[in-house]
């Protein structure tokens, strides 16, 4: 069984109650004090405990998503990658199809309503891919949401935009179709022609579970910072008709997600032109999450991702950012503050805009999420342009 499936949580759940009750009915049978009855206790005991606590393991793992599945939970980071890509022979272009591989993986099947019933040319398609990343040496599974368009005949030759959206931390690519309701929103606003067709590509900040790398690459651990702006963009473009030019790449996310959209929008403005991020920070912490300090006392490198400190110190880039929360929320005074900042280098450089838009009320809860993802879809939509045709030479 899968470890994030609901039928091992309830099959433990089982175990647990019969466990107790055979417990009830062998201990006086097994209260003399000679070895085997004593053993038999401490067996009894033991399976009951186990069973207990792995269901509330569990469960707290599928509220949470710390672990995806079980190479996820057995082997922290990853197996290494043996990619065609990363053996070519010097000078040989890589073997691209081999970066993304379909899987069963991430729990698609058990979100209701997914999408509407109907074909892939009516409805469209979800799809779970594990995508390799040569540049990074990380490995994920994402979901990929294509249009209606993306499998009619008439768009056959055209390479669409697309949004990389991330969720929050602690969590699983998994949230973004269950929690927030992305492909479910996407689809409501396509019929009512509110967004261009686009490819959407959910993924989970914590690449190397259970640590929260915030997106940045972490000295001698982790590159996730790589895995996003390189490895899952060029995997992408490897297996689905996703444009490559300027303006055609947007990132979205909420919580941690949402601090990841801007860092990667500020950082790579050639590879991302446009972000949306909701419920964000504005600095890496250093807390239990990320398990200390992500740059090991480099303050050069903390400095880099420092959204604050970019904006005050760094060019312009050419790029936009909206930020969406909500004016109850803990942090919106540090919103505020960014906001601020932002405004004021845009105000001197026409080619760094930022928007913003907030609920009166809320919290850092997917209810508000749901709320603010129209508007930061109908935004991201606005600036990444529609099709473009598909070279048949590339």
């Amino acid at each position: 069984m899968k470890l994030t499936s609901s039928a091992l949580v309830y099959s433990l759940t089982v175990l647990a109650a019969v466990g107790l009750l055979a417990t009830l009915w062998l201990w006086p049978r097994l209260a003399r004090q000679r070895p085997l009855p004593v053993l038999g206790r401490l067996a009894l005991l033991s399976v009951v405990q186990v069973a207990v606590l792995s269901v509330l393991g569990l469960t707290v793992n599928n509220s949470f998503g710390f672990y995806t599945s079980w190479d996820d939970l057995l082997r922290p980071g990853g197996a290494p990658l043996a990619l065609a890509a990363a053996a070519s022979p010097r000078g040989a272009a890589p073997d691209l199809t081999k970066l993304v591989q379909p899987t069963t993986e991430g729990g698609m099947e058990t979100v209701k309503d997914l999408l509407p019933a109907g074909t892939p040319q009516e409805v469209g398609k979800v799809e779970s891919i594990r995508v390799n990343g040569p540049a990074s040496g990380l490995s994920d599974q994402v979901f990929v949401y294509l249009p209606p368009e993306y499998f009619a005949p008439e768009y056959a030759k055209m390479r669409f935009p697309a949004v990389l959206a991330i969720g929050g931390f602690p969590g699983t690519s998994l949230h973004l179709l269950d929690g927030l309701r992305l492909p479910q929103t996407v689809t409501e606003l396509h019929r009512a022609g509110q967004v261009t067709p686009s490819v959407i590509v959910m993924a989970r900040p914590t690449v190397a579970p259970p640590r929260n790398t915030e997106c940045v690459d972490v000295p001698g651990g982790p590159l996730t910072e790589t895995w996003f702006a390189k490895d899952l963009p060029n995997a992408v473009r490897s297996a689905y008709r996703v444009r490559d030019s300027e303006n055609s790449w947007g990132v979205l996310g909420y919580s941690t997600g949402g601090s990841c959209a801007l860092r990667l929008a500020l950082r790579f403005p050639d590879r991302f032109a446009a972000a949306a991020a909701l419920h964000a920070d504005y600095q890496v912490p250093n807390d239990y999450s990320t398990g200390g300090d992500l740059f090991h006392g480099d303050t050069a490198l903390a400095s880099q991702s420092d959204l604050l400190w970019r904006l005050r110190n760094l060019p312009a880039p050419k790029s936009s950012l909206l930020v969406v929360s909500t004016r109850t929320e803990e942090n919106f005074k540090a919103t505020e503050d960014f906001l601020a900042l932002a405004r004021q280098v845009a105000e001197a450089h026409p080619e760094f805009k930022v928007d913003s838009t907030f609920l009166d009320d809320g919290g850092h809860n997917f209810d508000s999420w749901q709320r603010e993802l129209p508007a930061a879809l109908k935004w991201l939509g606005d600036r990444l342009g529609t099709f473009e045709w598909v070279n048949d030479r590339s």
